[in-house]
């Protein structure tokens, strides 16, 4: 690549500690059915679904040309020690994240000089490891804002997956903490890269080009002091237009002054508000709630008490118990400490036997929450029918694997 000016860059093991300290910055990726033999078997029929991959995160570099007030490369933070490396010896440190990590790696970087440049950078670091290195593993690369479109085909042809961040939930944020972005130059690129997926999947013929398989954004809670409702509405509308594979969320930190921010108070969003978040997207994604059911009008922000489905649950205490030998499937999924595998598993188990709750610890359905809200064979064995029980009861049981959940700090899950 004629015309690449690179600094003197830091001594690898230097660089490998930045990096890690870096991606806490950068959240992106993949980011969670008779007796007993009987039930033994539905078990083995439906499994619960795997953890997912991990991929982690190396930066081309942390040496960046803007100025978002949150993020620890902005241009105008006193004594960053920076780094940038070459094409080259970032593809030697991919391929050697990728080796260690089972063939998985998502390359980012900094907004380095300029956002194409940048590009540029990553995309030949790419084609160093298709084409020179033999590199055929799981590759997701990290498009600049305001991207040209040129380099993001360019880039969706030698990765699996791509992600720009919208960082915010109300695009007048962007002046408050992160001027050198706006709504056009980040959805832009999130568009055009939602076009091309669209476009490769529906190409047919021997000869088609590869092309990414999908794309994610990060969006930051807290940042403009907007509710839940807002966050979980502006999801639900990137996954419908844009087609997105995750959205992934963060909480928003902004400690100490930042040059230009001077009138921006600190602020530190609890990291139970993400995990809260992460619930309710999948809420969202697999079992059939909508954002108004999860925050409603009168309750727009998410609860640090109950998760998101125990929460709804308790507004809606008339609906239960339900009986798991009649419910249908879309009302068991709505049931606390029921999962999609557990509600499966029961919808087929029920065909051959009659469902006790013995048998629902055989489908390995946890009744530590369930059983306040089922009855099962006509047995009811929660709390009660009164409000008040039912709250502490729940306050006491600790929360199930029914929503697969997962810290994306430096690894990033890359579930499809």
């Amino acid at each position: 690549m004629p015309g690449i000016h690179i600094k003197q860059s830091l001594a690898l093991e230097d660089k490998l500690t930045l990096m890690s300290e870096d991606a806490r910055y950068d959240v992106a990726d993949n980011e969670a059915l008779g007796g007993a033999e009987r039930t033994g078997l539905i078990r083995e029929r439906v499994k619960s679904p795997k953890a997912p991959h991990t991929a982690p995160k190396v930066f081309m570099s942390n040496d960046c040309a803007f100025n978002c007030a949150y993020c620890s490369c902005r241009r105008c933070r006193d004594g960053k020690v920076r780094y940038t490396n070459t094409p080259r010896e970032f593809a030697q440190i991919a391929l050697n994240a990728a080796h260690a990590n089972g063939g998985r790696v998502f390359i980012t970087s900094a907004v380095y000089r300029r956002p194409d440049y940048t590009e540029e950078l990553i995309i030949e670091t790419m084609r160093i490891m298709r084409r020179e290195m033999g590199y055929r593993g799981y590759l997701h690369a990290k498009i600049m804002p305001g991207c040209d479109q040129e380099l993001i085909r360019r880039a969706g042809l030698l990765a699996d997956r791509l992600s720009v961040n919208i960082e915010v939930a109300n695009s007048e944020a962007y002046k408050a903490i992160a001027r050198d972005k706006n709504k056009s130059n980040i959805l832009g690129p999130m568009g055009h890269i939602s076009s091309l997926i669209r476009e490769a999947k529906g190409e047919r013929g021997r000869y088609k080009p590869r092309f990414a398989q999908s794309h994610t954004t990060q969006l930051m809670a807290g940042s403009s002091g907007e509710d839940d409702s807002t966050i979980l509405n502006l999801s639900n509308a990137l996954y419908g237009k844009y087609r997105l594979s995750r959205v992934y969320y963060t909480p928003f930190q902004f400690r100490g002054r930042a040059e230009g921010y001077a009138d921006r108070p600190e602020s530190r969003t609890p990291v139970w508000r993400q995990t809260r978040l992460y619930q309710a997207d999948r809420l969202m994604a697999l079992y059939g709630f909508s954002p108004g059911d999860i925050t409603p009008a009168d309750a727009p922000n998410l609860s640090s008490d109950y998760d998101p489905k125990s929460a709804w649950a308790l507004r809606n205490l008339r609906l239960f118990p339900v009986e798991v030998n009649t419910a249908d499937l879309e009302m068991l999924l709505r049931v606390p400490g029921i999962g999609v595998t557990g509600a499966r598993r029961i919808v087929i188990a029920r065909r051959q036997c009659r469902i006790t709750h013995d048998v629902l610890t055989q489908l390995g359905v946890s009744l530590k929450r369930s059983r306040h809200f089922i009855t099962a064979g006509g047995r009811y064995t929660g709390a009660g029918s009164d409000a008040p029980e039912v709250y502490s009861a729940l306050l006491r049981a600790p929360l199930t694997n029914d929503i697969n959940l997962f810290n994306a700090n430096f690894y990033e899950p890359s579930c499809e």
